[in-house]
């Protein structure tokens, strides 16, 4: 199954992180767990061959749970063909040197047993453990199958080099119900959230020490403080002097060393240029993150906070409600552009989508609201809890 294809305009928008900042993102060394889907849609790096970019993660190694719907055996390796109810991948999965000794496994079956009734012997169980492991690697169609290992394009087509592979006992489908649970959730709280390596690691312009430990800790000072004082709005001066020791603690240029003025009251000092800088810089990360937003865009910078503000909230549900009852999106329920239009028709032009993507959660974390979700967890639907 080959790969679908690409809008060329979504494709137009992404720009591909540097390859020395991959190591930044915790699902560059893991093996993440996919849905076929999403592996077979992955963009494939132009820096480097063999990694793949999920929602901006750089991505190489996967972890897949599926049925075995296709089978090809050679001499060195297994092809199975894996199905994990989205799509279907194929995963070659290699043979050691004891497995192509063993022969049948019938046979080894019937020889074990006779030998079970004899005094212990560590040559005989060693052979019955790579037995064990033979037949749980040894797979026919319909089995349940558990593979990890690093993507690769063969001929065209997404394949999974297998480094782990064995079948998976599951009578009751506890295991394939353990795996449709976490799945979604592991979707939700990191998969879908993108690595912004660009805001935390490419900001050169800040002055003095390393740009992005600064805005790294100023962003962190910020996040620490609107969650522990709950604070509904704010304006920069009020946490201005929160940042203020960052900036006191960098090395300072000497007069001999800064740029000449115009005269001596031409301009502020240099550390509370570099503060400024910070701190703007810093609130535009917690805008693009959704956590705060500006109701109106005037001289006077307001910043409400989007998970304190009740009047949003308010008109968020208000909207559901209204809209839900309409025949339209009485069964399927609002699109999440439609909430994001309406919201800023009735409440404010500038909230955005990572905003209203907060509110959302928040609402339907209160049981306020409910999602509808497709099979890949992707919600995109709300409906009013009634």
């Amino acid at each position: 199954m080959q790969p679908e294809a690409k809008d060329p305009e979504e494709d137009s928008v992404w720009e591909e992180p540097p390859s020395m900042l991959w190591g930044l993102d915790p699902m560059f060394n893991a093996f993440t767990r996919l849905y076929v889907k999403d592996i077979l849609q992955m963009r494939e790096s132009c820096q480097v061959s063999g990694i793949y970019f999920y929602n901006s993660h750089p991505i190489f190694k996967v972890y897949v749970l599926g049925t075995v719907v296709y089978k090809r055996e050679r001499e060195d390796f297994f092809c199975y063909g894996v199905d994990d109810g989205t799509g279907v991948i194929n995963s070659l999965c290699w043979k050691d040197e004891p497995w192509r000794e063993q022969g049948d496994p019938a046979t080894r079956a019937r020889s074990f047993g006779s030998s079970a009734r004899e005094d212990f012997n560590p040559a005989n169980e060693l052979k019955k453990l790579r037995q064990a492991k033979h037949s749980s690697s040894h797979l026919e169609i319909g089995e349940l199958l558990r593979v990890r290992g690093p993507v690769k394009t063969s001929r065209q087509q997404r394949e999974i080099m297998a480094s782990t592979y064995y079948k998976v006992s599951d009578p009751v489908m506890a295991v394939q119900i353990s795996w449709m649970m976490e799945v979604p959730q592991l979707y939700r709280q990191c998969y879908d959230k993108p690595f912004h390596l660009d805001s935390s690691a490419q900001n050169p312009n800040i002055q003095g020490g390393s740009a992005s430990y600064l805005l790294g800790r100023a962003t962190r000072i910020l996040k620490d403080f609107l969650k522990e004082k709950e604070v509904t709005r704010f304006r920069p001066y009020d946490v201005q002097d929160l940042l203020q020791p960052l900036v006191s603690r960098q090395p300072q240029k000497t007069a001999a060393e800064q740029e000449p003025e115009a005269g001596p009251s031409s301009g502020p000092p240099t550390s509370f240029k570099q503060l400024r800088e910070l701190l703007q810089k810093s609130l535009q990360i917690l805008q693009d993150e959704g956590l705060v937003f500006r109701k109106v865009k005037c001289q006077d910078e307001v910043y409400h906070v989007t998970e304190q503000d009740k009047n949003l909230l308010m008109a968020i549900r208000d909207i559901l409600r209204e809209d839900c009852r309409r025949e339209k999106y009485a069964e399927k329920g609002c699109h999440i552009l439609h909430i994001l239009s309406s919201v800023r028709q009735r409440y404010s032009r500038n909230v955005s989508k990572a905003a209203l993507e907060l509110v959302l959660k928040a609402l339907e974390c209160n049981s306020d609201i409910i999602s509808t979700s497709d099979i890949l967890g992707h919600s995109t639907n709300y409906l009013k809890w009634e």
